[in-house]
């Protein structure tokens, strides 16, 4: 018996899929309003990644990987270490594609201590590069570019300090070094979203609308066409923190 051969037929349908869920704004709604409803309970902090705390929603884990999978980066580079899950999920990413020169360089004003043993002391530390210091610092952004061999690919998630100001400033800093084809994320971008005088509760603190990621990003597009948010990969996005926070660098004009 001769079974069909459906693999692209099955990846159409998901584009599809894709781009309709993400015109349907009813839906977005309830999401956004499940997402303020499970506030409450610190959700996107209840995840692990091999064993080390990742402070992300599920949804966005995935995401990230797909684009991993699907541009192959030899460098990743992520503003905002926390304690440090999204080193290690990386990390593994790129460790499972067998680049063995690949790594993952994590930014942070503040790598605590414990946070730094527990990053250093795992498995994968091998692909993880971690520099202390304001992410728009020179200094700091000198040390980045030091770290990233001549012609690699390079992707960029920012997700440190998620005030206006800042994160276009991460924009500006960090989106030339994004290659082409390969992604800049914009992390929470879902504060834009929110109602007018609601935030999310248990932050370091509150951003509201027009003071966070997604605001930022508006204007860092208004100003750099090199980049576009990826329609696919954000229209599945619901129960996500980083909504249309996903640009794929276009490649340049011939």
């Amino acid at each position: 018996m001769t079974v069909k051969d459906d693999r692209q037929e099955f990846e159409a349908r998901k584009e599809r899929m894709s781009l309709a869920l993400g015109q349907d704004k009813d839906i977005f709604v309830q999401a956004r309003d499940t997402i303020l409803a499970l506030d409450k309970y610190d959700y996107p902090y209840l995840w692990s990644w091999m064993g080390v705390p990742i402070i992300q929603f599920p949804a966005d884990i995935m995401a990230t990987q797909e684009v991993v999978w699907k541009t192959r980066p030899d460098v990743i580079i992520e503003t905002g270490v926390a304690r440090g899950g999204s080193m290690i999920f990386m990390a593994s990413l790129l460790a499972a594609m067998g680049n063995e020169k690949a790594k993952v360089i994590g930014v942070d004003i503040d790598i605590r201590a414990h946070n730094r043993d527990s990053i250093e002391t795992h498995p994968l530390a091998k692909w993880i590069t971690l520099i202390e210091g304001g992410s728009v610092d020179d200094e700091t952004l000198a040390k980045v570019r030091a770290e990233i061999p001549e012609g690699a690919k390079v992707m960029v998630i920012l997700d440190s300090d998620h005030s206006h100001k800042h994160v276009l400033a991460e924009c500006r800093a960090y989106g030339p070094m994004v290659t082409e084809g390969c992604y800049l994320v914009v992390a929470d971008t879902a504060v834009g979203y929110l109602p007018e005088g609601l935030s999310l509760a248990n932050r370091s603190r509150a951003w509201t609308k027009g003071d966070e990621p997604l605001a930022a990003l508006t204007d860092y597009l208004k100003e750099e066409t090199a980049f576009e948010v990826d329609p696919v990969l954000n229209g599945k996005l619901v129960l996500s923190s980083s909504p249309n926070g996903y640009c794929v660098r276009k490649p340049s004009a011939a």
